[in-house]
């Protein structure tokens, strides 16, 4: 596939190539306001100094974007889980397969909690549409992120299509990369998440024999995120209401930056990361080499979905969201309090303030909020209850 295809533009760097990658970002104007709001009680010449010393990828996310990551989490009085990864082995290559909450925490506390339980970190799918400058593509490349076109004409669209799918399979197959990709391009903003058949399309252009038999060879291994808060909820309930006045309404780079900021910056409160063994067993029960190209889309996504689902850790906020959804006190007294209801429908209404619309439809904009909050608890129920 190396001699097929030429990743230059997409692929992540390597350790050859990671000290003149530091050395073009800390020479950016803006370098030092950029660390002063990272590490507000370090002087930026120290972390410039001990960055500019760093010559592998390895030692890169391991002496400074794990401790960055955690120590964000830690000072934003959050805590983060981590669970069944004694389920995987350490000398397997994996393509892990999660849902999507945060633009960049999602990988970023994975591939954190991996260095810090001894695994080498996953490469990491990221849409290109985030590089609005290069020295944020240069970060990114450099903590093992590969890019995937996001923007260009139907054909250019196809043939990264087919150029992604090549890279994800190579790493895999010849043992070098695990790779961490979301189910779906862009977020699940509603939090009812489900895996995109575009997504399986594009793994399965690089099959090598069956359709099935490509599937298997990638080992997926789905993960289950949970964030028992979501700091971009409020700029989702935004956008939902954009879109609803709205049809043409379209994000800007400057929206990104901001939910890629507020992501990174906020609260989350408790994160729990499920690891699950890979789908090959179910993949070899359920498929048969009868089925429709449909027909094994299908199934795999199921597969994928039904694992991530069933493996939420679910929160009393997202109980109580369901009744304040449905207008009920159904789970009052199980699975949360009174005084949990109050506490979290101030932090809706904490957050609601903090949207900055001219027309501010406050009623939509807490059915938002009973949404986001409740589809993962939906979810979870259903799939409780098909096995």
């Amino acid at each position: 596939m190396e001699k097929e295809f030429d990743f230059e533009d997409m692929r992540s760097y390597t350790d050859e190539e990671i000290n003149a990658a530091i050395m073009r970002v800390t020479e950016i104007p803006e370098i030092n306001d950029v660390l002063r709001f990272i590490f507000p009680d370090k002087d930026p010449s120290e972390t410039i100094n001990k960055l500019r010393r760093i010559n592998n990828v390895r030692d890169f996310q391991h002496q400074f974007i794990a401790p960055l990551i955690l120590g964000l989490i830690q000072n934003k009085q959050s805590s983060v889980f981590l669970n069944g990864i004694e389920q995987l082995q350490k000398e397997k290559k994996y393509l892990f397969i999660s849902n999507h909450r945060d633009i960049i925490m999602d990988a970023g506390i994975l591939n954190s909690l991996l260095d810090k339980n001894g695994w080498e970190t996953t490469e990491i799918a990221i849409g290109d549409n985030l590089c609005v400058k290069p020295w944020i593509s240069d970060s990114l490349r450099m903590n093992r992120c590969f890019l995937v076109k996001r923007s260009g004409t139907k054909r250019d669209l196809f043939n990264a299509f087919i150029k992604l799918s090549a890279y994800i399979r190579r790493n895999i197959t010849e043992m070098r990369n695990s790779v961490w990709i979301a189910q779906r391009e862009g977020r699940a903003k509603d939090s009812n998440d489900s895996t995109q058949e575009s997504l399986l399309k594009m793994l399965s252009i690089s099959s090598v024999g069956s359709l099935k038999k490509g599937f298997l060879d990638l080992n997926i291994a789905p993960i289950s995120i949970s964030y028992e808060y979501d700091s971009c909820d409020y700029l989702k309930a935004k956008e939902f209401q954009q879109k609803r006045d709205d049809a043409n309404y379209q994000k800007t780079k400057a929206d990104d930056l901001l939910n890629m900021k507020v992501g990174i910056m906020g609260y989350k409160g408790r994160i729990y990361y499920e690891m699950t063994p890979v789908i090959n067993d179910e993949i070899e029960e359920s498929i048969s080499e009868e089925d429709n190209r449909s027909t094994v889309l299908n199934k795999v996504a199921q597969l994928i979905d039904y694992r991530i689902h069933k493996n939420y850790h679910i929160f009393p906020i997202n109980y109580i969201a369901l009744d304040k959804r449905n207008q009920q006190e159904t789970y009052l007294g199980t699975q949360y309090t009174a005084e949990e209801k109050e506490a979290f429908e101030q932090y809706v209404d904490h957050q609601i303030e903090k949207i900055d619309l001219p027309n501010k439809d406050i009623p939509f904009l807490k059915e938002s909020f009973w949404m986001m909050y409740s589809n993962p608890l939906i979810n979870h129920l259903k799939a409780l209850e098909t096995h």
